[in-house]
């Protein structure tokens, strides 16, 4: 369909065309998260939501505790490089998807600075009682046998080719378009100023065409 301007979202699977601005210096690269459901008694020990201190130098907050409207107790994510870019389950592989990974220089960059974290989060992915152990930190009481493996999420994560993850908005300007490369969430994408700025851009850009 032939349109005369644009403002658009990148997806999460950026290829082509739809990569194309400003490509070089940034790739969308896939994390999943693992969660564990907090059943039996250890079901009762949070009543609400327990955050460890961010590390501001990261967009992962760590393993944490979230009691969810319906009920149930959440506990987690981990943070692990996906081998897809929908691969929810550990065994989801994508080629394609891990090739073009290899060979963006941010990735190796980023592994580079943060080996150490990464592998202790690739260690807690594997190693159940890691994982425990992490949240023995805040609910020293959680009992191993009342975690019961839980849902999954993958964060499209926006990475330069320095290296260094990007935690703000990305927007790129073509002819008679708007690219939103990175549009960090939940709260941001949500956000009404977020909105009007988007707005104005747009309006600027195409005032009298």
């Amino acid at each position: 369909m032939p349109l005369a301007r644009l403002v658009r979202r990148a997806p999460r699977r950026p290829r082509g065309p739809a990569q194309r601005p400003g490509a070089t210096d940034l790739q969308i690269v896939p994390f999943r998260g693992d969660y564990y459901r907090v059943v039996g008694p250890s079901h009762g020990l949070v009543r609400g939501l327990v955050y460890p201190v961010p590390d501001p130098s990261l967009p992962f907050l760590g393993v944490h505790f979230t009691k969810r409207i319906d009920g149930q107790m959440w506990a987690g994510p981990n943070a692990v490089l996906a081998f897809a870019r929908e691969g929810y389950r550990r065994r989801d592989v994508s080629a394609r998807d891990m090739a073009e990974a290899v060979r963006f220089p941010g990735l190796w960059r980023l592994s580079r600075r943060y080996w150490r974290t990464g592998a202790q989060e690739m260690w807690r992915d594997v190693a159940k009682h890691a994982f425990v152990r992490e949240l023995r930190r805040y609910v020293p009481e959680v009992a191993a046998a009342d975690l019961v493996f839980g849902p999954s999420g993958v964060r499209a994560q926006a990475v330069a080719a320095d290296g260094s993850i990007v935690d703000d908005f990305s927007i790129v300007e073509t002819a008679g378009a708007l690219h939103v490369r990175n549009a960090p969430s939940p709260g941001a994408t949500a956000s009404l100023a977020i909105g009007e700025h988007l707005a104005s851009l747009a309006l600027a850009r195409f005032a009298g065409r």
